[in-house]
């Protein structure tokens, strides 16, 4: 088996999904790790909406959560640094926390609880709106340093090819890629384009077989055959 560190890990959901749909990626990785060592973010459709709705504010209701969770696993596993693994926009979340400086009004204290990130199918280049402000917030306050603190690994598979004269698939891949990128017809992870998700200072890693959306019956991030893929960046 695959040797993988054994710090604290902590999952965040992608942007709409909700905690108990990465339950499958927890047992999964509790065949590396103990199980009490993962901790997924306790996040729900209505954190990432908002009552009223306000999803520009949702950055800030998710960070909040992911905060208290470190914070609970790092006081649980005392001079352990947490790993996060950040699943889609919840990774430029994560991206977001780890600077350390005022979003919206929000700014967290983090320092040494973390140690690194791992994203998976995280687009850090992106035009879709909600997304864009995560972004450019990022590369406003992104400096080279930052990865020397927070290491930083960003994988994505390239299972599907996008192209609007292609099959069904393809030409649902081609219309995803769109609402990300300039560029349709590129490869990716059926929802997001693997060169969006390419940051330099990162160790960008490109896998294949792995689908982006955690739905049952497939082969995506957060499954035992996923995991498998990506796990020895962890």
């Amino acid at each position: 088996m695959t040797s993988v560190r054994q710090n604290p890990v902590v999952i965040i959901p992608g942007v709409l999904f909700w905690d108990s749909l990465y339950d499958v990626m927890k047992d999964a990785l509790s065949e590396w790790i103990p199980r009490e060592k993962i901790a997924i973010v306790p996040v729900s459709v209505v954190d990432w909406i908002g009552i009223p709705p306000s999803p520009e504010r949702s950055t800030n209701r998710v960070m909040a959560s992911l905060d208290r969770t470190v914070r609970k696993m790092a006081r649980r596993f005392p001079g352990e640094p947490v790993t996060i693994v950040g699943h889609s926009g919840g990774g430029t979340i994560a991206m977001v926390y780890l600077l350390q400086k005022s979003f919206q009004g929000d700014v967290y204290r983090v320092d040494d609880m973390v140690g690194r990130l791992v994203t998976l199918g995280t687009p850090f280049h992106t035009h879709e709106r909600f997304a864009k402000i995560k972004t450019d917030f990022i590369f406003n306050h992104l400096e080279s340093d930052f990865f020397r603190k927070y290491p930083v690994v960003s994988v994505v598979s390239d299972q599907y090819r996008g192209s609007l004269g292609g099959n069904i698939t393809e030409k649902l891949c081609y219309m995803f890629y769109r609402s990300v990128t300039d560029d349709g017809d590129l490869a990716g992870d059926g929802i997001v384009p693997a060169k969006s998700c390419f940051l330099d200072g990162a160790e960008n890693v490109t896998i294949s077989e792995t689908e982006h959306l955690p739905t049952p019956h497939t082969r995506w991030y957060g499954t035992k055959e996923g995991i498998e893929r990506w796990i020895q960046w962890l």
